[in-house]
């Protein structure tokens, strides 16, 4: 009986390209020297990328390691949970709650408009005191493995959506935190609060940061926002915020990918 080494490279390549990642790096990779090699092709990791719609045949983007950069692709989702309110204020931590505290509403809510992305029907509003709340996350939970975060050290871009309304002004801030295993601050992006004035367009904006080139160690990422009305009105006159995302990888256009990194729940 013909051994499977035996057959041609292209055609083993093929059936390479069809078994699951981690398959292929616990399982098969340390069968022998033949498929060692074959698995560390970078023809093998590209075609995987096209086969899961990763990128398209006609890619020309430089990369530096197509095997990384599959896994960065097969893992990249929206690291926050319930971003859009759409299981009220579940998942998230409120640090702080104060005036008539947050509240769950509709888009496009009193004296607002409609968010840019159709699929956003809720959004999380602030009171006339500080409303502050976070998510923390944590990396290797999510599929990302001590030596990816310490020598590839992948882009972290974190982006959030406020607004203010059209009657009342506000106060919107946002902090976001890398962190240890032990929780020491490693990188921080924590720009001045933003205030929107009274009679604003009430326009939704979108904040974004990318973490690059952070140092070693970092396991967790803190992201925490809020803010309050800037007339201390009773109510929930502060910013509007929703549509949060942390992510971790390269910008793909791939069709698998963009259907990944668009959930908002």
């Amino acid at each position: 009986m013909a051994s499977i080494n035996e057959l041609p490279e292209n055609v083993l390549l093929e059936l390479f390209s069809l078994i699951p990642a981690r398959e292929l790096i616990r399982r098969c990779r340390p069968v022998c020297s033949l498929w060692r090699d074959l698995i560390d092709l970078v023809s093998l990791w590209k075609r995987k990328c096209q086969r899961e719609g990763f990128i398209s045949e006609n890619w020309d983007q430089p990369v530096a390691d197509w095997k990384v950069f599959y896994f960065l692709c097969s893992l990249r989702k929206n690291l926050i949970r319930n971003p859009c309110a759409e299981e009220g204020l579940g998942h998230w931590r409120l640090d702080r709650n104060e005036g008539d505290k947050w509240k769950v509403e509709d888009v496009p809510g009193a004296h607002g408009r409609e968010f840019p992305d159709s699929r956003v029907k809720k959004y999380f509003v602030t009171s006339y005191q500080t409303c502050l709340k976070s998510q923390m996350v944590n990396l290797k939970a999510e599929g990302y493995w001590e030596e990816l975060m310490d020598t590839v050290r992948p882009d972290i871009v974190i982006k959030d959506w406020f607004a203010a309304r059209y009657d009342c002004g506000c106060r919107y801030q946002i902090c976001v935190q890398l962190l240890s295993a032990d929780f020491i601050v490693l990188d921080v992006f924590e720009p001045p609060p933003v205030v929107v004035e009274q009679w604003s367009d009430c326009e939704w904006r979108e904040v974004s940061h990318t973490f690059s080139n952070y140092p070693p160690g970092v396991r967790h990422v803190r992201f925490q926002h809020g803010g309050e009305d800037t007339q201390y009105w009773a109510g929930w006159y502060g910013p509007r915020v929703t549509n949060s995302s942390i992510t971790l990888g390269p910008e793909v256009t791939g069709r698998r990918s963009k259907e990944r990194e668009t959930q908002t729940e």
